[in-house]
C-alpha cells in the first residue's frame, strides 16, 4: 500500500507538472489532496511494515509522536481541501460567467497554503503536551493522546468536521437542485438565457464529475471508523472483533490510492496529460501539452 500511494501520486502530480498552460482551478485541490497523500505514503504508512511483524512499536517516542502528529495534519489537509473543492464548483455554477474572475489561480494557491499552515498550527498543541503517544496494537499506527486535551480535541474535531460537511452539503444540495431544474425546464424561466447556457456548459465540464467522486469515496473511505469510534465512545466500551479496527483504519488510509483511479477514469484532460508524460518520458525529451487538446483557446 505504501509503494501504491507513493507511486500513484507522485504519477498524479508529474502529470499536472507536466502540463503546459492554464489549469482548471479544480486541479490545484487535486494536487493539494496528492501532496498530503503522498505525505502520507512517506511518513506514515512505510512506519506501519516493521510493527506489523514484531507486534509492537520499535522506532522510540518521538518518531511514534511525530508520525501521529503527521496523521491529523495530512486528515486535517484533506477535508478541508474538500471543502474548497466543493466551493470551487459551487461557484463555476452559482457565478458561470464571473467564475474566471471569481476563483483565481492565485486565490487558489492562497487558500491551499492557507489550508496547509493552520491544518500543521490547530494540530499542535497534543503534539507540545508531555503526554505519551499511543501506539495501537490492532491497527498498528500511532496518534497522539487526544484524550488527555479532551475540550480541545472535541472543539478542533468541531472546526474541522463542521464547516467541511455543511459546506459539501450545501454547495452540492445546491448543485443538484440546479441539474434538476435544467432536466425540467424550470431554469429556463427562472434566468435569463445566457445564463441557462453558462451554467449547462459549466455542469457539462468533466471535472464536476471528478470532484463530486473524489469527496463521495473520500467519506465513504472514512466513515466506517468515524462510525466505530462514535459507537464505542457513547457505548464507553472498544469493540473486541479480530481485525475489525485495523480493517476500518486500513479502508481509510486506501483513500490515497483511488483518485489517480478516478482521474483516469472521468477527467479526459487527465488522461491527455498522462498520455503525454508517458511520450515525455519515452522519448526523453520535454513535452508541451497542446492546449487544444484540452479545450482551450491557445490564444487566451
Amino acid at each position: 500500500m505504501a509503494l501504491a500511494i507513493i507511486m500513484l501520486n507522485l504519477l498524479i502530480i508529474a502529470v499536472y507538472v507536466n502540463i503546459r498552460g492554464p489549469h482548471e482551478m479544480v486541479f490545484w485541490y487535486v494536487l493539494s489532496l496528492a501532496g498530503a497523500d503522498l505525505c502520507c505514503g512517506v511518513l506514515i504508512v512505510p512506519l506501519s511494515v516493521y510493527p506489523v511483524l514484531l507486534g509492537k512499536w520499535v522506532y522510540g517516542d518521538i518518531l511514534c509522536r511525530f508520525a501521529g502528529y503527521a496523521a491529523a495534519v495530512l486528515w486535517t489537509i484533506s477535508v478541508y481541501t474538500l471543502m474548497w473543492m466543493s466551493v470551487d464548483r459551487y461557484l463555476a455554477v452559482r457565478k458561470p460567467l464571473r467564475y474566471e474572475t471569481v476563483q483565481t489561480k492565485t486565490r487558489c494557491q492562497c487558500w491551499v497554503a492557507f489550508t496547509w499552515i493552520s491544518s500543521a498550527m490547530m494540530c499542535l498543541p497534543p503534539l507540545l503536551d508531555y503526554s505519551l503517544p499511543i501506539f495501537d496494537g490492532e491497527s498498528f499506527l500511532c496518534s497522539l493522546d487526544w484524550g488527555r486535551m479532551a475540550a480541545y480535541s472535541i472543539t478542533l474535531a468541531v472546526l474541522v468536521l463542521g464547516p467541511s460537511l455543511i459546506t459539501i452539503f450545501y454547495t452540492y444540495s445546491y448543485i443538484l437542485s440546479i441539474i434538476r431544474k435544467l432536466k425540467q425546464g424550470h431554469a429556463a424561466t427562472m434566468h435569463d438565457k445566457e445564463y441557462v447556457t453558462a451554467v449547462s456548459e459549466s455542469l457539462a465540464n468533466p471535472s464536476h464529475a471528478v470532484a463530486f467522486t473524489i469527496i463521495l469515496v473520500f467519506w465513504l473511505s472514512w466513515i466506517p471508523l468515524i462510525t466505530l469510534k462514535l459507537l464505542e465512545y457513547f457505548a464507553n466500551t472498544q469493540f473486541k472483533v479480530p481485525y475489525l479496527h485495523f480493517a476500518v483504519v486500513w479502508l481509510g488510509i486506501a483513500n490515497s490510492i483511488w483518485k489517480a483511479f478516478i482521474l483516469v477514469a472521468l477527467s479526459p484532460q487527465f488522461r491527455v496529460g498522462l498520455r503525454l508524460l508517458c511520450l515525455t518520458l519515452c522519448c526523453r525529451t520535454k513535452g508541451r501539452l497542446p492546449l487544444e487538446l484540452l479545450g482551450m483557446d491557445p490564444d487566451d
